[in-house]
């Protein structure tokens, strides 16, 4: 899987940064917003616990996806923002965890 990032917009009002990206790949099964949250966190050389992928949405039939994420400037305006259900989906649980 091959992360490219096209896109980041600076939002003051918000504390957070918005990321576009686009996800390549091919011959794989679409990945997991964790997956994609892990290697977006290694391009970007962030906190992973400030990341959260909002969106991803595959392309049909060709191994492609775009996706939107944002990256908060702390833990405190995410929790303000964010929805819960948008910070459940992007975080591992104890199980994932110890498999890493």
């Amino acid at each position: 899987m091959e992360i490219n990032v096209t896109q980041k917009t600076e939002n003051p009002l918000l504390d957070r940064t918005e990321i576009q990206f686009d996800c390549t790949y091919q011959g794989e099964s679409t990945p997991k917003v964790l997956e994609v949250k892990n290697r977006l966190v290694a391009v970007l050389d962030v906190d992973k616990n400030l990341l959260v992928v909002d969106k991803l949405k595959p392309q049909f039939g060709e191994g492609k996806a775009k996706g939107y994420a944002k990256l908060y400037d702390s833990a405190q305006s995410l929790s303000n923002i964010e929805r819960e259900h948008v910070i459940k989906k992007n975080q591992t649980t104890q199980k994932e965890e110890n498999e890493e």
